[in-house]
């Protein structure tokens, strides 16, 4: 095993945060930053640059599993039949000595926080105050597509509730969500597809009224079309597919109005739903 004290100041350091060293190493290094300004300074970069990284992580592991990854694993078939062994040939083991795998991990650990410290300390790096700027400008087209998932959980537990004005009032949904939403729409025949349509809603999204066409399956499943006056929408991709967990969603914006195709997660055929709904509707 390498000799601590030999170790680079950073290197001692990384070991004091990943907490690597010994109880005698510990106070040593922490003697020293309590007399020494510039050990002190050293450890707070390699601190925030370690705290930068995980956070980083953190975000990005929060991010959404896109709608045609779950399905695609979800086809995936096993083998039929089993698949013959190889032929055995000398295997190669490589097992690192302690002292090699200390200095790899190490060196990763220098490497992440140097990495962390350069991002948060770059000038064009964003501050906490640019992060949260950023999060309030996207915050209206999250909290609507929020809503409408909050709301579509909602029906699939109280399949006796689902409408409020029934498909045998067309005349009436035309005219109630029209006037209280602000868009002119038809409502799109799914039957070829299997989906019946059961009536209409009104809810609110973000703030904004939302009109909602409801249809149902044979099996019982439940998909809905959302749709609200949006003149000034963020840059999106057009059939943009999220998926949030059970709730499936496609996305698109047409004529000063945003679109949502909500559905079971699981359903292949909602990216051709959501296209045919966009010509018919």
């Amino acid at each position: 095993m390498p000799d601590f004290k030999k170790l680079t100041l950073d290197a001692q350091l990384t070991a004091l945060l990943d907490g690597e060293a010994t109880p005698e190493q510990k106070h040593e290094l922490e003697q020293r930053l309590a007399t020494d300004e510039g050990a002190r300074r050293l450890y707070d970069k390699l601190r925030h640059g370690a705290d930068f990284g995980r956070h980083r992580l953190d975000d990005i592991l929060k991010e959404p599993v896109p709608l045609a990854l779950v399905r695609s694993i979800k086809s995936v078939q096993p083998p039929k039949a089993p698949i013959a062994p190889r032929t055995s040939r000398p295997s190669m083991k490589l097992a690192p000595s302690g002292t090699q795998a200390l200095a790899a991990a190490i060196i990763l650990f220098i490497v992440g926080c140097g990495i962390g410290y350069l991002a948060g300390a770059s000038p064009g790096a964003p501050t906490g105050n640019g992060t949260t700027q950023a999060v309030d400008d996207n915050a209206g087209s999250k909290n609507w597509l929020n809503d409408i998932t909050a709301y579509q959980r909602l029906m699939i537990r109280q399949p006796r509730h689902i409408v409020e004005v029934p498909s045998t009032q067309a005349e009436e949904i035309s005219n109630w969500l029209t006037s209280t939403v602000g868009v002119a729409f038809r409502v799109p025949d799914l039957s070829a597809d299997g989906w019946t349509f059961q009536g209409a809603r009104v809810l609110l999204g973000d703030g904004k009224p939302v009109g909602q066409l409801v249809y149902t399956s044979a099996d019982g499943d439940l998909i809905s079309i959302c749709f609200r006056k949006d003149p000034q929408p963020p840059e999106s991709e057009d059939f943009k597919e999220t998926i949030r967990d059970e709730i499936g969603l496609i996305t698109w914006h047409n004529a000063g109005t945003s679109y949502v195709l909500a559905g079971p997660s699981a359903e292949a055929s909602l990216s051709q739903i959501a296209m045919e709904v966009a010509t018919a509707i």
